[in-house]
C-alpha cells in the first residue's frame, strides 16, 4: 500500500475507512509486481490497481468485503481454460493479494497511518504482515512498521515482533519488497513464519553528466522511469534551471569532483554525455570504482577505444572495464536526442531487470522476469 502513500494519506487525514489489496506474490507472465496495491474507501472509490485490470472487480469485492467485517482477506488468480467467464488473468500468470482493512479505531490504522507519512515524505520505511505462521499469526491481521534504524511500531501477535522486525529490515535496507521465509530458528515465534515485507525507499538516482543538448531528452526520460535526476557539468554557462527545467538537481561542479562527494548506492545510473575526455576520464576512473547499477559514456566506437586505453593507463583493471557500457544505449537506430535518450533509457531498464535488449517477438520465455 505503500506505493499509494499520498492518495491514501490524504485518505486517512480526511477520517475516511478504507480497505488495501495488496499483491504479494507473482508468478509467470503477471502485470503487476509486489506491492502494487487497489485501495476502496465505504463510498465506493477506487484507487491504484493489482492487476492492470485482469482481476480488478473481484478484488473490489474483496476489499467491499473486508472494510465490512473488519477481517483481512487473501486470495490467489491464476489463469483458468475451463471457463471462459471465470475470473483470471489472461496473459497466464499467477497473483495472490491480501486485503487489510483500515478502520478509525483500529491498532492497524495507526500503524498505516504512520506508514503512509513517513514514505509520503519520501524517507524510506517497511510495512510487514504475516501470510503464514503458527497460532495467532495465521490470520495475518497485523502490521509492523519498520525504520532502517530498527525502530519499530504495531505488532503483528507474535512472541518475537522484535525478530520479525529484524528479517523485514533486511528487505528495507535492500530495498526490497516481496515474501521472506522466517526459519523458527530466526524468530522464536513458535514455528515458522511467512513474513510479507513492503518496502518505500526513495528514488533511485541518474546523474548526467554533461549539458549538452541530448543531455534534455535524457532528463526526461529518467523522471518518466522514476528516477531522481541530477544534471551535473563545469560550464555554467550551460548547466543551468532554464535549459533543463525537469532536473530535480542541476550542478555546476567539475564531474569527477562532485561524483566523489555525492551520494550514490547499488541503484544509482551514471551517464557520461560530456564527450570530452578532459571531463570523462577522470569522471570514469571514480565512476567504474562504484558499486552502481550502471555507468554509460556516449562517444564514437573510436573514442571508446581512446578512453579504454586512457583508463588502463590510469590503473583501472579489466573487470572494472568491462562495466562500461560505451556507445552508450540499444540499437535502436535513433539519430535525434529523444530518439538516443530512449536507446539509452532502454538500456538501464534491461541492466537493471537483467533484460537481453531482443524483440520479444520470435523470442520464448517468460515476458515478465523474476525480481
Amino acid at each position: 500500500m505503500l506505493d499509494l502513500a499520498a492518495e491514501l494519506g490524504e485518505w486517512a487525514a480526511q477520517g475516511r475507512e478504507f480497505a488495501v489489496a495488496t499483491v504479494v506474490s507473482v508468478s509467470g507472465s503477471a502485470p503487476r509486481p509486489p506491492g502494487a496495491a487497489l485501495a476502496v474507501d465505504t463510498e465506493g472509490t477506487v484507487i491504484g490497481s493489482v492487476s492492470g485490470g485482469c482481476v480488478e472487480g473481484a478484488v473490489y469485492d474483496l476489499c467491499v468485503e473486508s472494510l465490512g467485517d473488519g477481517r483481512v482477506r487473501r486470495e490467489r488468480f491464476g489463469y483458468s481454460d475451463d471457463d471462459a467467464f471465470a475470473v483470471g488473468l489472461t496473459c497466464g500468470g499467477v497473483v495472490e493479494v491480501h486485503v487489510v482493512p483500515v478502520r478509525v479505531g483500529s491498532a492497524v490504522r495507526t500503524v498505516v497511518e504512520a506508514a503512509l507519512a513517513v514514505a509520503a515524505r519520501g524517507e524510506p520505511v517497511a510495512l510487514a504482515r504475516v501470510l503464514d505462521g503458527p497460532g495467532q499469526l495465521a490470520d495475518g491481521g497485523g502490521l509492523l512498521l519498520v525504520r532502517p534504524d530498527g525502530a519499530h511500531e504495531g505488532a503483528l501477535g507474535s512472541a518475537d515482533d522484535a525478530g520479525l522486525a529484524a528479517q523485514a529490515r533486511a528487505l528495507l535496507d535492500l530495498g526490497r519488497t516481496g515474501v521472506c521465509a522466517v526459519p523458527e530458528s530466526s524468530a522464536r515465534c513458535g514455528g515458522d513464519v511467512e513474513l510479507f515485507v513492503e518496502s518505500s525507499v526513495p528514488p533511485a538516482r541518474m546523474i548526467v553528466f554533461g549539458a549538452v543538448d541530448f543531455a534534455g531528452a535524457l532528463v526526461r526520460v529518467g523522471k518518466l522511469l522514476g528516477f531522481h535526476v541530477t544534471l551535473c557539468d563545469a560550464r555554467g554557462v550551460f548547466a543551468t534551471r532554464e535549459r533543463f527545467p525537469e532536473a530535480d538537481e542541476v550542478v555546476v561542479e567539475w564531474p569527477d569532483r562532485y561524483l566523489r562527494e555525492t551520494a550514490t548506492d547499488e541503484r544509482t545510473v551514471l551517464c557520461v554525455l560530456t564527450h570530452d575526455a578532459k571531463f570523462d576520464v577522470p569522471l570514469l576512473e571514480v565512476a567504474l570504482r562504484l558499486p552502481v547499477a550502471y555507468v554509460g559514456a556516449m562517444g564514437s566506437r573510436r573514442t571508446h577505444d581512446d578512453r579504454l586505453l586512457k583508463l588502463r593507463q590510469a590503473g583501472l583493471g579489466e573487470r572494472e572495464l568491462a562495466r562500461l557500457r560505451s556507445p552508450i544505449g540499444l540499437d535502436l537506430g535513433g539519430r535525434t536526442p529523444e530518439e538516443t535518450a530512449i536507446s539509452i533509457g532502454a538500456e538501464i531498464v534491461a541492466a537493471r531487470r537483467g533484460g537481453t535488449g531482443t524483440p520479444l517477438q520470435g523470442s520464448s520465455g517468460p515476458i515478465h522476469r523474476s525480481l
